[in-house]
């Protein structure tokens, strides 16, 4: 008898359903913390959680009995994932659940925002007639500002687009033909988006690009009256800047469902005029709520009756053996595909991974998702892996691309991915070492660079000097560079070459504008790669 527990409330229908299927014993506990939850979870197969219960390191020590957990919702931030997958434990979440739920709240919001709905109400409550006080802006004519355009996102530019706005949207992995295709105008830069917008709403992760990415300099580029909106994570505006630019008076309202630390029952926003919040309300609806519980229901069903993993945020539908023979290419592209995510400029259109030699026999669908995991893993509002990351890729218009050949060339096996973002082509090939991964080569520079923490990619002019104002800049600043590889095209100097910089630590940014400045210097490329000890959860 397969045992599940079920740690938050979820819909009758899907406990209905659960505790139908034959061969499973089901148990409620719900609000366990502590020593309460480890035992809990010791004793059962599955479990189904949603964001109240924090499933974490603690609650899953010694547990050698459960194997699969399904969260009724998209995130999984109170699940630790690192952990679970130590302890072989499957994670798997229902991301299409509370799409349209979470669309409307953000429209609801806006219309709370543009109408002044709360404070009219609040009047009347308090025996007040104020017609003349309460008069809004109408959404016709106005332009909305989308920033992520996931599921999520394209909802809500359907609406808005029903509501007579134009829409601006801003997304990497959002491509122009799609865009066309819904009738929204994609923009390359948030800050180029930000004077043109009467709306802005946010649907990305919270993450180092995305926090606090609406601050001082962002707020100086908006118009004065701009309606600011986030039903997605807590902390992507930052507070102070919201709170000065309303007593300021050059935004013109807030509303907020998503605060950075929750329960949220005090905040500097509450009680302010032009501010509507509530606590995180987006996917509270009862049809959203039914169907992200049946969807976990199936997952865990399907799982244990099937083996089947679906919508798994930690692993692959890899068998061990496969992975243990993979697990250095797939490294190796999952690092292609963080380098390009930063060295690529502009909205990427298409992506191209060419085999040659003896990787080019292996399994190189797994490969080629691997890179485009690397590529999309920080601009998602949900975990990615090797098996959502090319879908991720197809719902936003981009095709991924294999050419292969067995024929070898100077390296017995070479991995070499092309992205295509805005008017330029970039092309990153690579190769292992024994099974370190390494960048052999950028466009058409040859080079040798170890694919691991902190790296600078430097195009140059190929004259005397160069190398040496590099290092005396970086100097002025206190960063230290461990090593540097530079390639060139002509073998005689004197055009352009590319230089790759591996340093201890980020380099700020006054110390990328002192090398931007250098008279032979032409263009900069920071990039962070995971430190080589350091794989993908569903990497094993």
């Amino acid at each position: 008898m397969t045992k599940i527990v079920i740690l938050d409330p979820i819909s009758d229908d899907g406990k209905r359903i659960l505790n139908a299927e034959s061969g499973f014993e089901v148990e409620e506990h719900i609000g366990l913390t502590g020593v309460e939850l480890r035992e809990c979870l010791s004793q059962f197969d599955g479990a189904i959680a949603r964001s109240g219960v924090k499933i974490t390191a603690e609650s899953l020590e010694g547990n050698t009995r459960l194997k699969a957990i399904a969260r009724a919702g998209v995130g999984v931030d109170n699940i630790d994932m690192a952990a679970a997958t130590r302890a072989g434990i499957v994670v798997m979440n229902t991301p299409g659940g509370n799409t349209i739920a979470t669309a409307e709240h953000t429209f609801a919001m806006m219309l709370a925002l543009s109408r002044n709905i709360a404070p009219a109400y609040q009047s009347l409550i308090e025996g007040r007639w104020d017609r003349k006080k309460f008069t809004g802006n109408q959404l016709d004519g106005k332009t909305l500002g989308i920033v992520g355009m996931g599921r999520i996102g394209q909802v809500v530019a359907k609406y808005a687009k029903a509501f007579g706005m134009k829409v601006l949207a801003l997304d990497p992995f959002f491509t122009y033909q799609r865009a066309e295709a819904i009738g929204v105008t994609l923009v390359k830069d948030f800050r180029e988006m930000l004077p043109c917008v009467d709306f802005l709403t946010v649907h990305t992760p919270l993450n180092d690009q995305t926090r606090g990415m609406f601050g001082a300099s962002e707020l100086d580029l908006v118009k004065t009256g701009v309606k600011l909106i986030n039903c997605a994570r807590g902390g992507i505006y930052d507070l102070g800047v919201l709170v000065r630019g309303l007593e300021s008076g050059k935004i013109g309202g807030v509303a907020l469902d998503v605060y950075e630390d929750e329960p949220c029952t005090q905040h500097p926003l509450f009680g302010k005029p032009h501010v509507v919040c509530t606590p995180h309300l987006g996917a509270s609806t009862e049809e959203a709520q039914t169907n992200v519980a049946l969807e976990a229901v199936e997952l865990l069903v399907d799982y244990f009756k099937n083996g089947s993993i679906r919508q798994a945020v930690n692993f692959g539908t890899l068998d061990a053996t496969t992975l243990s023979g993979l697990r250095s290419y797939l490294n190796l592209s999952f690092r292609l595909g963080v380098l390009a995510a930063q060295i690529n400029s502009g909205v990427i259109r298409a992506c191209k991974m060419k085999y040659k030699g003896e990787v080019s026999r292996k399994d190189t669908a797994l490969i080629s998702t691997s890179f485009a995991a690397g590529l999309i893993s920080t601009s998602m509002d949900c975990e990615v892996n090797i098996v959502s990351a090319t879908s991720i890729l197809r719902d936003r218009g981009i095709e991924l691309i294999e050419e292969k050949t067995t024929e070898s060339g100077e390296f017995s096996s070479l991995i070499t991915a092309e992205v295509t973002g805005g008017q330029s082509t970039f092309s990153f090939a690579g190769t292992l070492f024994g099974s370190m991964p390494r960048l052999v080569m950028v466009n058409d520079y040859r080079l040798d660079s170890v694919l691991d923490g902190n790296l600078i990619l430097i195009d140059h002019f190929d004259i005397p000097g160069v190398i040496g104002s590099i290092g005396a800049a970086f100097g002025k600043f206190d960063v230290n560079i461990s090593s540097m590889t530079v390639g060139r095209i002509k073998q005689s100097p004197g055009g352009g070459a590319i230089a790759i910089l591996a340093i201890d630590g980020e380099p700020t940014a006054d110390a990328i504008k002192e090398i931007n400045s250098l008279e032979s210097i032409t263009k900069t490329y920071p990039a962070k790669l995971p430190p080589l000890n350091i794989l993908p959860a569903w990497m094993g």
